[in-house]
């Protein structure tokens, strides 16, 4: 299924919530691309020329909520990182694919290992090597600081910058419309 995004350089509109409603119902699979998104896009290389990578607390909390509800989450990432590697294993995500120059050939990859079709999947983006995914999936997604041209095809662009909470905004949301959210915080208001 491709769905059709505006062709403009500008940033989508938000669309109301009974699209986006319509949209993310068959969601199984929440795809993330991991610099940007996961991380602030940044690379910290410290005195002994190792990577130092943040993640966000939140973030990692939205990701254990889908998968509570159900929803898979799998890793999407161009590059490779031992960081990613261990944040991935502590989430308990087993779908990561790292080093993939060419995402789309790595999602229709990851769409056939997890035999699911486009309609069913959701995916975060945030720079030019993720249109190709972006204008494949149910739900598109891309951060707030994103490439514009990336949040012109984008269905919904995040209030949160990458690495700061814009992937727990994205969890919430597809919790909230798909009907899981307040099964899930009734397990916190004890």
């Amino acid at each position: 299924m491709t769905c059709s995004k505006p062709a403009s350089s500008e940033p989508a509109a938000q669309p109301a919530a009974e699209e986006l409603r319509r949209k993310v119902q068959a969601v199984r699979l929440l795809l993330l691309d991991v610099d940007g998104v996961l991380t602030d896009g940044g690379i910290v290389i410290d005195e002994r020329g190792e990577e130092v990578t943040r993640f966000d607390v939140q973030d990692g909390h939205g990701i254990k909520l889908l998968q509570q509800a159900g929803i898979q989450v799998g890793l999407l990432t161009g590059r490779a990182s031992r960081a990613v590697a261990v944040r991935a294993e502590r989430l308990a995500i087993g779908m990561v694919y790292q080093n993939v120059a060419d995402k789309l050939r790595g999602y229709e990859k990851v769409k056939a290992e997890a035999g699911l079709t486009d309609a069913e999947i959701a995916y975060v983006g945030d720079d030019m090597q993720d249109l190709p995914v972006i204008r494949r999936v149910a739900f598109a997604v891309a951060v707030n600081n994103a490439w514009g041209g990336l949040k012109a095809h984008a269905d919904y662009v995040t209030t949160h910058r990458g690495g700061y909470g814009a992937v727990r905004e994205v969890a919430e949301l597809l919790l909230r419309l798909t009907g899981r959210w307040d099964a899930l915080l009734k397990e916190y208001d004890r």
